[in-house]
């Protein structure tokens, strides 16, 4: 009895022995597992593991990430190929020995050597590799050199670029443009017409189309250039006189100053004016309606360069209807447009100006209509001719200048609208003032000022006469 109580204590002993070295083989390749390494490699680049034991079998999760070679049963040759990660696994005499993963990144050394090289005074760029991408981090001194950092990260790592820069400085952009026109215009006409009617014949003059002759009526339809006509009738005899003389001056002056202001590197525009409607005939006789822009309009793209220098593509226009060359179209008189505009590129610092167009135009117009022969007769001829000229002189100015611009508070700014105040009805039907002279609401708002001294605003002495305008905070 003893003999058999002896073997079962011996089983049981031998049973329990198992059961621990199972246990201790599960922790051990536990342990293992959780130890597994990690090799990185740059891509295009090699290096040789050495191992402990000697190998019998190696396998490589993915290819075409990493090259192997075996160079003996302690060494092997891995060579980075193409960005990613995989995993390499070992076996020694049947059981996995070790397991390793494998990562390619990208040459950051080089990334690095060529940024320092490109942009000696950027020291404050990172380039740090995570994974099979390249992260920047860290700021630069402008936009320009984000561009060329990003394109070398691409160069290094395409499309797998996280960018976490910042530019540093002032990256908002208030451009001013002024355009200003003086057209001078000088008309002088002088012509005549005439006709004359008795029982047995009619004789009229229609030079120069100052006047045409209705047979059927008998009449004389006058243009709009005809500004005095004469008769004379004695018996059955009727003489007309029919006179275009004019002597016209004529100034135009135009001055508009567009503002606005936008980030550095993203376009901005504006238009100050409306649309006009115009007819379009199509197919069937119907009329479509197409809007065409009008007024003042400004379209700019300012980049801030490292060199402190704007780089501007500006785009001014300023445009107006002139019914004076109106077009008929299906019973629509079709006003054209006036335009101005000009588009450029150039470069400038801050607070720096540039004429970017200007034009001198000078034009002169003489015609003389006479009728052969009688019209060259002294002093007579007048009557049998028509004369008319016309000169126009048109300077125009574009003129832009750039800001680097900063917010404000809100109290520092000067509005239009400071210091209007309604007009009583004693200012308004006595004294027509259009706007109030005293009272609550005939002040600045404290903290407000205008091109004046602090704390008042300019205000016309009468009417809308006197100064005008707003001002920039410094």
């Amino acid at each position: 009895m003893r003999s058999q109580r002896s073997i079962r204590i011996v089983h049981a002993a031998l049973a329990v022995l198992v059961l621990l070295l199972a246990s201790a083989a599960a922790q051990a390749a536990v342990y293992e597992t959780e130890a597994q390494k990690e090799i990185r490699l740059v891509v295009g680049k090699s290096t040789v593991i050495n191992t402990e034991s000697k190998i019998s079998r190696v396998s490589l999760g993915a290819d075409d990430v990493v090259s192997m070679v075996l160079l003996s049963p302690r060494q092997i040759y891995l060579t980075g190929s193409a960005l990613g990660s995989t995993t390499l696994t070992m076996w020694t005499d049947g059981h996995v020995s070790d397991v390793v993963d494998v990562v390619v990144t990208p040459d950051v050394t080089h990334l690095k050597r060529m940024i320092h090289e490109i942009m000696p005074d950027e020291h404050n760029v990172q380039v740090l590799s995570s994974g099979d991408s390249v992260t920047l981090s860290g700021h630069v001194s402008s936009a320009t050199n984000l561009s060329s950092v990003l394109a070398l990260a691409e160069a290094a790592a395409p499309e797998k670029v996280v960018n976490l820069l910042s530019v540093d400085g002032i990256h908002q952009v208030m451009l001013e443009v002024r355009v200003a026109e003086m057209s001078r215009s000088v008309i002088k006409r002088l012509g005549i017409n005439f006709a004359a009617f008795g029982s047995n014949f009619s004789i009229y003059s229609i030079i120069n189309n100052l006047t045409s002759y209705d047979a059927e009526k008998g009449i004389f339809n006058l243009t709009d250039n005809i500004n005095m006509t004469g008769a004379y009738r004695t018996g059955n005899t009727s003489v007309y006189g029919m006179l275009d003389a004019l002597k016209s001056n004529g100034l135009v002056r135009m001055l508009a100053e567009p503002n606005l202001t936008c980030v550095s590197g993203e376009p901005a525009e504006f238009l100050v004016g409306g649309e006009v409607p115009i007819p379009m005939p199509s197919a069937l006789g119907t009329v479509s309606i197409d809007y065409k822009p009008f007024g003042i309009g400004l379209k700019f793209t300012a980049t801030v360069m490292s060199t402190g220098r704007i780089n501007l593509q500006v785009n001014p226009e300023v445009s107006e209807l002139d019914y004076s060359k109106s077009v008929p179209v299906q019973g629509y008189e079709v006003p054209t447009i006036s335009t101005r505009r000009a588009n450029t590129v150039v470069e400038l610092a801050d607070g720096q100006s540039f004429v970017i167009a200007g034009l001198i135009s000078d034009s002169l117009k003489e015609n003389s209509h006479k009728f052969p022969g009688l019209g060259e007769i002294p002093v007579l001829g007048t009557l049998f001719s028509s004369k008319d000229f016309s000169s126009n002189k048109t300077e125009l100015v574009v003129l832009v200048t750039v800001h680097l611009a900063k917010p404000v508070d809100m109290a520092a700014q000067t509005l239009p609208t400071d210091g209007f105040r309604e007009p009583d009805d004693k200012e308004f039907y006595l004294f027509g003032l259009l706007e109030g002279q005293g009272g609550p609401g005939g002040h600045v708002p404290a903290g407000r000022t205008g091109a004046a001294e602090p704390g008042t605003v300019i205000r016309p002495e009468s009417g809308f006469d006197g100064e005008f305008g707003h001002s920039w905070p410094n």
